[in-house]
């Protein structure tokens, strides 16, 4: 597969977090995603492995017990079901991969 830029839109999957389907297979997706500055995504887990990229800005992440500061060039991997949360502290750029397919964040 092979996708140029802007292919699908960008959507809302909660307040301050937009994003964009990319490239996906039979096992992975890959997505951009948009935070703005000030938003939290909560606590969550998910039966998905998520491993992703900050492009820019800056986050403050928390993967298990353990709070990181995320700088751009920065990336990360959360196991599957491993509970993590995001604050937001500037306008941020993310990419991330989920495996197994993660249906939710298909083009629609």
């Amino acid at each position: 597969m092979f996708l140029k830029h802007n292919t699908h839109p960008f959507r809302e999957v909660i307040e301050g977090v937009s994003m964009q389907p990319l490239a996906f297979g039979f096992r992975t997706n890959l997505c951009e995603f948009r935070l703005k500055k000030g938003f939290f995504i909560p606590p969550h887990n998910h039966p998905y492995e998520q491993t992703g990229y900050l492009v820019s800005g800056k986050l403050n992440f928390r993967i298990g017990e353990k709070w990181f500061l995320a700088e751009p060039g920065d990336s990360w991997s959360i196991p599957l079901n491993e509970e993590h949360e995001v604050e937001t502290l500037e306008d941020s750029i993310v990419l991330e991969l989920f495996s197994p397919l993660r249906p939710d964040y298909l083009p629609k």
